[in-house]
């Protein structure tokens, strides 16, 4: 159900100084943090249910719908804030972030009142998994249309927040190649049958499981967060569980469309980059250290003008977009590493900020990345523009 305009008013008012507050929330209570929230799934748990403490969690949903409605600008903002201090937060938030904006834009009725309402505060947690859909080839999920909804059968190869959300977005193949997108529990479940319908049992001791998890991925950054593989085997998604159907490659699309968004975590990385530099000047007062990070810094405030500026629609052209989506993520690898180099011997410290936010910056070179994106990042690193 959709919120009273009492709630709207106080959700408005916190919209105008949603940077603000987030600010002063990551300064305090994240940044001190940091370097363990990247290993440790419990500390990154409260982390996040302090952003939804402040109703962070659903920032481009409608206020209407528990939302803060913020700008585009205003979200991308707050994206590569949130970065600079964690790029764990960042990237497990994200992923429920964008879980809300797919059901913003969904006609089914039904999972937005279940949903949105709750998504804001973080009373319900979703997370993702339709990156397969990217994939060339045969389909890794197929969707099987039978009576009262589909039969999934299939991997997802990365799933991001096992044991925070609750339940998860997952993208399938339909046979005509359209994409199909519902909402299934992100945990082991378990099916049995009754009268030919296929119900869903949560829990381990029903017959027949029909999605299992792997153990969270081994990574090298962020490892907190969870990040998992499912087997699916003809899992029953109800038609009242899809969110909608996308013609054939429109992930494609929106991937090309959306060319930019990546780039601010990148951003926020090369930031997180710059105060280990700024920091270490102070501290050594060697002048070369200070010039670095004045010429970086100079740069960084560069990229960020200039991908802030192309997010109007029709400001830039694609081609120019993906070259500053390149250039944020080769200005995260360059702070990273002059944070690596003023901190010395210290950086390969497994807790040292230094070597946290070098991690991160690998994460940020992948992240969302398409054969498009790869190409670009090596045309930069390799001086051909």
């Amino acid at each position: 159900m959709r919120i009273n305009s009492a709630e709207a008013l106080t959700t408005n008012s916190k919209r105008d100084n949603i940077l603000d507050i987030t600010a002063s929330y990551l300064t305090e209570s994240v940044a001190p943090l940091a370097s363990q929230i990247d290993t440790n799934p419990e500390l990154l748990k409260e982390a996040l249910t302090g952003m939804g403490n402040l109703s962070l969690l659903a920032l481009k949903v409608p206020q209407s719908w528990g939302g803060a409605e913020v700008s585009e600008t205003t979200y991308w903002k707050f994206q590569q804030l949130v970065a600079r201090y964690s790029g764990a937060l960042a990237f497990l938030q994200t992923q429920h972030q964008s879980a809300a904006g797919f059901l913003i834009n969904s006609e089914n009725q039904y999972l937005k009142e279940k949903y949105l309402p709750y998504m804001a505060n973080g009373k319900i947690l979703v997370g993702v998994g339709f990156s397969q859909l990217r994939r060339a080839g045969e389909p890794l999920v197929k969707a099987i249309p039978i009576s009262g909804g589909y039969q999934l059968t299939g991997k997802v190869p990365w799933i991001t927040g096992y044991g925070f959300f609750q339940d998860f977005i997952i993208g399938a193949t339909l046979p005509d190649g359209k994409e199909i997108y519902g909402i299934i529990p992100f945990t082991k479940t378990l099916q049995n049958t009754q009268n030919n319908i296929p119900t869903l049992v949560v829990g381990a001791s029903a017959p027949s499981p029909q999605i299992t998890f792997s153990e969270p991925m081994e990574l090298a950054g962020m490892a907190s967060t969870n990040t998992v593989t499912a087997i699916l085997t003809d899992l029953f998604l109800p038609e009242a569980q899809v969110i909608t159907t996308r013609k054939a490659g429109a992930i494609h699309e929106n991937d090309k469309k959306n060319i930019l968004n990546h780039g601010f975590f990148a951003l926020g990385c090369a930031r997180a980059g710059l105060d280990i530099l700024e920091a270490t000047a102070e501290t050594k007062k060697l002048s070369f250290i200070k010039n670095a990070f004045d010429s970086l810094n100079d740069e960084l405030n560069r990229c960020e003008s200039a991908m802030l500026d192309a997010l109007s629609p029709g400001d830039k052209l694609w081609e120019q977009r993906l070259k500053l989506r390149a250039w944020a993520i080769n200005l995260a690898v360059r702070c990273a590493n002059g944070a690596v180099t003023v901190s010395s011997g210290a950086a390969n410290y497994k807790y040292h900020a230094a070597q946290r936010v070098y991690r991160e910056a690998l994460m940020f070179t992948v992240a969302g990345q398409t054969t498009d994106v790869m190409e670009a990042t090596l045309k930069l690193l390799c001086n051909s523009y």
